[in-house]
């Protein structure tokens, strides 16, 4: 699907991490880009990318916990930059820890931002979106939403109920046979500012299981799925492919397999620092002229690229190539096996 002007966008969790980068990335096409977050500091800093690569940027301060909150951020955007074209899903929070130390408030409060956001995100796109038939909302997905991984229960029981309320919206729209669009971007471990600021209770610092990859990455797979959103979903990572499909294939061996290494891969050597920020109630960029930026600390190790998101973005071409291959082997079997 080719874009011939400018449009209007909606990237939540837009001040910092990923949804940083997705801002860049639609502000480079001139795109007229609505930033929600909570910090106000990171989202003035957001706007400022935005406006410097060419686009047009609204930044609003937003709990997206709060539906009140979303919706009238929808209705502002309307007003100033006109009908919605793409909704972008982003904002999360989470808590590092055993399921049996996460208080219940705590892990409300991660259900409340990573789950519910989404949903109050996607209900405030739809209720402008479907009077027009037209828009897409892009759900920006982990392979955390498909396999759970131990010490961050809370955000995986998030990601996974994305996954199911998507998958039944998706099946509701093509009852409609609505032209709305809605698709969803399933991403490996990333390096963004989270693993400094989520609660942890681990002994040691938070990190993205290996590989890494960088924001740039994830933002390129949400840009493309907003222009092709007729593919339900696009898998990022070599990784996150490995792990969905071991997964499906056996299950039990993946459950004992982190049993073993989920504790260690998630931390790294340095102690926890006493007294680290924490958003999970409230902004860390929030009054302190704070602005964490896309990148998290682990830019030496990061991968800038993933054959992958190539992969999945031409399916097609490799399917039909697959299927060439398999007709020449076949051909050259039959052309050169014993006569007899």
């Amino acid at each position: 699907m080719g874009r011939r002007h400018p449009r209007t966008v909606v990237v939540t969790g837009a001040s910092a991490g990923i949804g940083r980068a997705a801002a860049r990335a639609f502000g480079r096409r001139g795109d007229r880009v609505a930033l929600l977050a909570r910090g106000r500091e990171g989202l003035d800093a957001a706007a400022s990318d935005v406006e410097a690569t060419g686009g047009r940027a609204l930044p609003l301060v937003v709990d997206m916990a709060d539906q009140r909150q979303v919706d009238e951020a929808a209705a502002v955007i309307e007003d100033e930059f006109g009908p919605l074209d793409v909704w972008v899903n982003n904002a999360f929070a989470a808590v590092f820890a055993p399921f049996s130390e996460v208080e219940p408030e705590e892990f409300r409060r991660v259900t409340e931002v990573s789950y519910l956001g989404y949903v109050h995100g996607t209900r405030a796109a739809l209720a402008r979106m479907r009077p027009r038939d037209a828009g897409t909302i892009v759900q920006v997905g982990s392979a955390l939403g498909h396999r759970g991984i131990p010490l961050q229960s809370a955000y995986c029981g998030a990601k996974h109920a994305i996954t199911g309320f998507t998958e039944s919206l998706r099946c509701e729209l093509l009852h409609e046979k609505s032209r709305v669009n809605l698709t969803m971007v399933t991403l490996p471990g990333v390096n963004t500012p989270q693993f400094d600021w989520s609660l942890s209770r681990m002994p040691r610092r938070a990190q993205p299981v290996s590989p890494i990859y960088q924001p740039e990455v994830a933002a390129s797979a949400i840009t493309y799925a907003a222009d092709h959103p007729e593919r339900r979903n696009y898998w990022v990572g070599g990784s996150t492919v490995f792990t969905l499909l071991a997964n499906k294939v056996a299950p039990g061996l993946v459950d004992r397999y982190l049993a073993r290494t989920g504790y260690a891969s998630q931390q790294t050597d340095q102690a926890q620092r006493p007294g680290s920020p924490v958003n999970l109630w409230e902004p860390v960029d929030g009054g302190n002229g704070k602005d964490f930026g896309a990148h998290g600390r682990f830019d030496r190790t990061a991968k800038v690229s993933s054959p992958q998101l190539w992969a999945s973005r031409n399916h097609g071409r490799i399917a039909a190539l697959g299927a060439l291959t398999a007709l020449t082997l076949v051909r050259a079997f039959r052309r050169n096996r014993p006569r007899g």
